[in-house]
């Protein structure tokens, strides 16, 4: 009976400190850490919620960038954070694709943080340089590459990327040989493309746009389940058949594990209300992201299905990123 009693005692103390912690919090400065360069559109995400928390809450929210290893090396800080809610992380898909293509990643992604909420979405276009692969069409795509096997390369921004991930999924499903030429960063990548020194590409479409409008590119598909506000006329693989084929870049938030569920709730409400907000929505448009919000469940899901999926596709291909 005594046992029970101080059982009941420590729960009650626990959930008292919890409580409170909750009520209190957040009562200093708050760590976003973003484990890629200055600039990047992770980056413009962190930075911009930061500020609009910040106002909120009424206290600063600090950037911190930690690049290295795919994205490895800030995940892994963030995951031996202490679980206060005081540093957290803002990431890409990517913090699922590096373990899946890596024996020797240093964080598992669902054990090792607890998932907040996904912010935000990107569609990717699969793009062709008109001036040496002509088609208008994924089923003119599909012609050619089938009437010449391996004469085509496709372009991107590294192994192990989504743009890189992507199109070998688009080969496998589609049964087509086309060569991969990759590149050190996104922009060798596009400059190679534009100059029709490569064949293909999957790029953000608000990368494409200003070269599509211009003639210098076309956009065969989106990947994204519909077509993209910013290139209406541009079917998504779904529309043309290919349903197996929709993939997205998608953002989102994280912290270390065990973060108390009174601080992952009040992260999450916290971002249902500022993904509302137009201003918000209005200048990330311009980058290309749209606010798509999930909860912690879902994108607890979204990082199994992705480690899954990539992991797949990546050993058909051979891909690795030891």
């Amino acid at each position: 009976m005594l046992r029970h009693h101080l059982v009941v005692a420590s729960l009650l103390a626990v959930w008292g400190a919890v409580a409170a912690h909750a009520q209190t919090y957040p009562a200093r400065p708050i760590t976003l850490v973003v484990p890629f360069t200055p600039g990047s559109g992770i980056d413009i995400i962190a930075r911009s919620l930061g500020q609009k928390i910040s106002a909120d809450w009424g206290e600063p929210v600090v950037i911190d960038n930690k690049p290295g290893a795919s994205g490895g090396l800030g995940a892994k800080f963030v995951s031996n954070a202490a679980p206060d809610g005081y540093t957290l992380m803002v990431t890409a898909s990517a913090v699922a694709v590096y373990p899946a293509l890596s024996r020797t990643a240093p964080y598992d992604p669902v054990r090792d943080f607890s998932p907040i909420a996904r912010t935000t979405g990107a569609s990717l276009a699969l793009v062709a340089n008109p001036a040496s692969l002509p088609v208008t069409s994924l089923d003119g795509l599909i012609a050619a590459v089938k009437a010449q096997p391996g004469k085509f390369n496709y372009s991107s921004p590294g192994a192990g990327t989504l743009q890189h991930l992507g199109m070998e999924l688009v080969k496998q499903e589609l049964g087509l040989d086309i060569q991969h030429v990759p590149y050190h960063g996104a922009a060798g990548a596009l400059t190679d493309l534009v100059a029709a020194h490569v064949d293909l590409a999957f790029l953000p479409v608000h990368t494409a746009l200003p070269f599509t409008t211009a003639g210098k590119l076309r956009m065969l598909a989106v990947s994204t389940p519909r077509r993209s506000s910013l290139a209406p006329d541009v079917p998504s693989f779904a529309e043309l058949g290919h349903p197996q084929l929709t993939f997205a870049l998608w953002y989102g938030m994280f912290g270390p594990p065990k973060l108390p569920p009174a601080v992952v709730d009040k992260w999450d409400r916290e971002l249902v209300t500022v993904l509302a907000q137009p201003d918000l929505k209005e200048m990330w448009l311009k980058q290309g992201l749209v606010p798509d919000y999930a909860p912690p469940r879902e994108l607890e899901q979204q990082v199994k299905d992705d480690f899954a999926r990539w992991q797949s596709v990546g050993r058909k291909a051979g891909v690795t990123l030891d």
